[in-house]
């Protein structure tokens, strides 16, 4: 399975042989269980049980709200007040879901900043890292239609102005927006296949997730020098790993129930804190909410969807060179698109031969401006769409293009890298002391 040298799956018995050579799926999980792991991984790497953890739950608990969730826009929402007052332990799946995907979204968001850190989408790395870009396309569809299925006011208002979105593409953008709606408006036909779609996309996810994990175990993990392991002998190799299990599987299984103690703390004393009280009222297409807000691992992206308004330059240019083709709504949908986009080409536009940040000296100053400029566009994404607002999310939006596009391949060619260790090896023996040898 990977480049590295190691040990592979031997069956011993006869009935291991017969099943080994009919179907191999031991020995397939016995190398992905054992397979040798950089030993100087640290803390940042855990977000992967998590995520795993995170969609396994979301799967369970959403089949279980799937049997007792009738999707009509007239029962949709008293079927949500069914589960939580009739159904057996409802209130506490139903909890378990809405609360799970926000703590889905806080890892995915970890961990795909800490592979811009170190260095993770560099060769040989770019398409565990593209697989992980469309993972988390598919978390963010999958977690809008699942917003849209409790019929609240937020959930309605919500749906109504994303699919919007898609009315704003030239030409054909009426089109796509009635066959996604099934009909001119959100209505029953657009909460039958939201239903339908979000019962599916997680088991993309799945299959999707196989892939990454495929992926990074032919490369080998990442690791925070950005040294790769030594592959010419089994032996070299060995001083730079160690397996999989039991090193790092307790190591995981430890953050995580760390990181579960405050999630069921959440789940149970605070679950509907990160909802919005709108949403606790029944969909009403008369009555506009006051400030249609969406969940909150999209407020960065809804802030840059607002961000380009039309008395923006950018957007008057663009309107002028295209002949009024290219107006503010849909210049604001390529921008909200296009900041994944960019995040998606980062290991092509990022032209330095040094994989991790943490012998980047200048990289680090921007990549952590990065981080604070991802936080205030989560904030402005949940503000009103007026100034001081409107300027700050404008501002924050053109730093994120900026660092992609500029700031990335312009540090490749004027920064000066601090040394980096010869080996993985080298690494956690500075940082953990070199082992004695046993006296023979």
């Amino acid at each position: 399975m990977s480049g590295i040298p190691h040990d592979h799956y031997e069956p011993k018995t006869n009935g291991e042989k017969w099943l080994h050579s009919r179907l191999p799926i031991v020995g397939l999980l016995y190398d992905t269980i054992m397979i040798p792991t950089p030993k100087n991984l640290n803390w940042m790497w855990i977000w992967g049980i998590v995520l795993t953890f995170c969609l396994a739950l979301q799967i369970v608990t959403g089949i279980i709200l799937a049997m007792h969730y009738t999707p009509q826009v007239d029962m949709a929402f008293a079927s949500i007040e069914h589960i939580m007052r009739n159904v057996n332990g409802g209130h506490f799946i139903r909890y378990l879901h809405m609360n799970g995907a926000s703590l889905f979204f806080v890892a995915v968001y970890l961990h795909i900043f800490r592979g811009l850190y170190y260095g993770s989408y560099k060769a040989p790395r770019e398409i565990t890292w593209i697989i992980g870009m469309l993972i988390y396309l598919a978390m963010m569809g999958t977690a809008f239609m699942g917003y849209v299925l409790p019929w609240g006011q937020m959930s309605f208002w919500g749906a109504t102005v994303i699919t919007g979105l898609f009315g704003a593409i030239p030409f054909i953008g009426e089109s796509i927006q009635t066959w996604l709606l099934g009909g001119p408006a959100v209505g029953n036909a657009t909460l039958n296949r939201f239903f339908s779609l979000h019962y599916l996309l997680p088991f993309v996810i799945a299959a999707l997730v196989a892939l990454h994990i495929w992926a990074f175990h032919t490369t080998g993990n990442n690791n925070p020098t950005g040294v790769d392991v030594r592959r010419s002998s089994k032996t070299e190799a060995e001083k730079d790993t160690v397996s999989f299990w039991p090193y790092f599987v307790i190591k995981d299984l430890f953050a995580l129930a760390v990181i579960l103690v405050v999630f069921f703390a959440i789940v149970g004393f605070m679950p509907n804190y990160l909802g919005h009280p709108d949403n606790y009222i029944e969909a009403n297409p008369l009555v506009t909410p006051a400030h249609i807000v969406p969940e909150w691992y999209f407020l960065p992206f809804y802030a840059i969807l607002r961000a380009f308004t039309a008395d923006v330059w950018v957007v008057m240019f663009a309107n002028w060179i295209t002949g009024g083709i290219v107006d503010a709504k849909f210049f604001g949908v390529l921008a909200m698109f296009g900041a994944i986009a960019v995040m998606a080409l980062a290991p092509w536009l990022d032209t330095s031969s040094v994989r991790s940040g943490r012998y980047r000296p200048m990289f680090k100053w921007w990549f952590w401006l990065l981080a604070i400029d991802f936080v205030v566009l989560m904030w402005v994404g949940a503000m009103p769409a007026e100034p001081p607002y409107s300027t700050i999310s404008l501002i924050a939006s053109g730093y994120w293009f900026a660092y992609f596009l500029v700031i990335l391949p312009l540090l490749g060619v004027i920064e000066k890298p601090e040394a980096q260790p010869a080996t993985i090896e080298e690494d956690f023996d500075a940082h953990y002391g070199k082992a004695e040898t046993p006296a023979e």
